[in-house]
């Protein structure tokens, strides 16, 4: 009994040791999760001794209460009848096994959830942005902030994209108002009268780009040109539309030359180029909407947000860009330093950490179950050991053994997917508001997670069953 006792102290204390590793990077996630893509958000949840320690008596407690039963069991005095109880269903084993069922259930739930998040991440990451997001290095300046007035500032601006484009591996560099996905998030429609004509512009954003802003991000120019180094404060305002915008005003005809009317600005922009549709804002939010991109040179924005095109990590070029800013104007600072990718993948933070913590749990509860459902079937295997001899010495194949076992793993198996599918087809609905393009009830998500499962269960009751079809006829008649 005592040996018992150890036996389950030891398991519960490596259990919670695991718990520990487990916690402090749930703790990490959990404030990846809540900073929502904010910088320099920190989450103070560090682990508590007092938590550790009421934590670690309670691992110790479970193991205690949970080693009893079979430890006080052991130690009675008429042991016949136990041993002869090979294929018997006392309340002990069905105890085993409701445990077993209810640790399959759990993790098929899980399982589930899991694969809903996982998809919801693969229907994000499959949306087209019309711009490209990798190879991007993005980072804000206010010159104004540092002093910098008009008409200077222009110039200021326009000489540090050039020095940044030198800059060896950088293939192009270029500069906006905001980068795409922050001025969708702050809703920058244009809130003014656009005009082509007598003819109002409804839900338009404007972006205010500098030169060779479609070449870096990628974003094909379909008739046109794009904004360039001959558009500067004194030439003729300009802009760019997108495709959309294109058809919807002016149907087949080609928009090159016409002229679109900005209202607060008093004056007319000629339409140089037309580029392809891109999603404006988030992954989930935003969407193709009409876009104008309009010269920065001529607007004279007081902060920029400068995009650099590099050959491989965008990040080992953050060094050259602080050296230039510092020798340009060293009272200057350089913000939100962040590649595109990083960027995009702020937008949906939530969804990368509940899959994440998702797919943790539930790979948690599916080793749970394994290592409860391969030791039911090995205690099984050893109190049939009689039995299996005889089977074996009247000429049972190790075939049929195996399936003997198996078809036990199987129906625990199927028992607990039938109480658990009804329960996670409920569950599910409660995280619809945090998928994209996935249904709760998504056929794909519960035969994938099921098909997990079995497979596990069948890994996990193999051993036992190859260990049973093993067994010596002889030797198991001498056991009895």
């Amino acid at each position: 009994m005592r040996q018992l006792l150890t036996e389950s102290v030891t398991l519960a204390s490596l259990g919670g040791a695991l718990g520990v590793l487990f916690a402090i990077w749930g703790v990490r996630s959990l404030t990846f999760l809540l900073s929502n893509g904010r910088e320099n958000f920190t989450l103070h949840a560090e682990l508590n001794w007092n938590v550790l320690g009421v934590t670690a008596a309670l691992s110790v407690v479970c193991g205690l209460l949970f080693g009893l039963a079979p430890a006080i069991q052991s130690t009675r005095p008429d042991v016949m009848p136990a041993l002869k109880n090979g294929r018997g269903g006392g309340p002990c084993r069905r105890a085993q096994h409701a445990l077993v069922v209810a640790q399959i259930a759990i993790s098929f739930c899980l399982l589930v959830a899991a694969g809903l998040f996982v998809r919801t991440l693969s229907k994000l990451h499959s949306v087209q942005l019309g711009y490209s997001r990798e190879h991007i290095l993005l980072f804000s300046l206010n010159a104004r902030q540092a002093g910098h007035r008009d008409p200077e500032i222009a110039t200021f601006y326009a000489d540090l994209r050039k020095r940044f484009e030198s800059i060896p591996g950088v293939s192009s560099a270029t500069l906006s108002h905001a980068s795409i996905i922050s001025a969708g998030h702050a809703g920058a429609t244009y809130r003014g009268t656009m005009k082509i004509g007598a003819v109002t512009i409804q839900g338009a954003s404007v972006l205010v780009a500098g030169p060779r802003f479609l070449t870096t991000m990628q974003i094909p120019i379909l008739a046109g040109r794009e904004i360039d180094d001959r558009d500067q404060p004194g030439s003729t305002p300009v802009a760019v539309i997108s495709e959309r915008l294109a058809q919807t005003y002016f149907g087949d005809e080609n928009p090159v030359g016409r002229r679109i009317a900005f209202q607060d600005e008093k004056r007319d922009f000629e339409i140089v180029g037309v580029s392809a549709n891109l999603r404006y804002g988030g992954l989930k939010e935003g969407g193709s909407s009409m876009t104008v991109f309009t010269a920065a040179s001529q607007f004279s924005p007081d902060r920029v947000t400068y995009a650099l095109r590099t050959a491989g990590d965008p990040l080992r070029y953050v060094k050259s860009v602080y050296e230039i800013v510092r020798e340009e104007d060293s009272r200057l600072p350089v913000t939100n330093v962040v590649t595109q990718a990083a960027e995009i993948d702020r937008t949906i933070s939530q969804e990368l950490t509940f899959a994440k913590l998702c797919t943790g749990f539930a790979v948690l509860a599916l080793l749970i179950a394994c290592v409860g459902l391969y030791g039911t079937m090995s205690y099984s295997v050893a109190r049939q050991t009689s039995e299996i001899g005889i089977r074996m010495a009247l000429g049972a194949q190790r075939s049929a053994v195996v399936w003997m076992v198996l078809r036990r793993v199987l129906i625990l198996t199927t028992v607990g997917l039938a109480i658990s599918v009804p329960a996670a087809l409920s569950a599910s609905r409660l995280v619809k508001s945090f998928l994209f393009d996935t249904q709760p009830n998504d056929p794909v998500t519960l035969v994938l997670a099921g098909v997990v499962l079995v497979s596990a269960a069948i890994l996990a009751g193999y051993a036992p069953a190859r260990r049973a079809s093993r067994i010596d006829p002889v030797a198991a008649l001498r056991h009895e």
